[in-house]
């Protein structure tokens, strides 16, 4: 059995997607230029709190909420037509995400290094 470690998909995903610094990912959102949007679960949420301005979809739930004719872009104004900026703990999964969302179709998509690790002590507001 050749089984890839989830680090090896981590790796491989970061070869084709785009990765931005936390600075770069505030100075879009301040600017209204993205999408910020939250993979981590709601238990992590409600631990660690959220970053202001962001939209949460679980990564469970991502390819189903993330598409243009889901009730969650409907009923959120979602704008698909912004960057859609992917973060989670410190950017394992919001790799793999953004990963899938190429996949999926979508071009102006990335992820942020190091997650809301690196973002809560980058400017971003969290709220508890």
């Amino acid at each position: 059995m050749n089984i890839k470690s989830p680090q090896t998909l981590v790796n491989e995903a970061m070869n084709e997607i785009t990765t931005i610094s936390p600075l770069e990912a505030l100075e879009m959102s301040n600017k209204n230029q993205c999408n910020l949007i939250d993979i981590r679960d709601g238990t992590e949420l409600q631990k660690l709190g959220r970053i202001e301005n962001s939209f949460h979809i679980s990564r469970g739930l991502l390819e189903f909420s993330i598409h243009p004719e889901s009730a969650f872009v409907q009923n959120n104004n979602l704008d698909l037509n912004k960057e859609m900026v992917l973060f989670c703990a410190a950017g394992g999964r919001s790799a793999l995400a953004v990963k899938t969302l190429k996949e999926m179709g979508f071009k102006k998509v990335s992820h942020i290094e190091g997650g809301f690790g690196y973002m809560s002590n980058s400017g971003f507001k969290v709220i508890k």
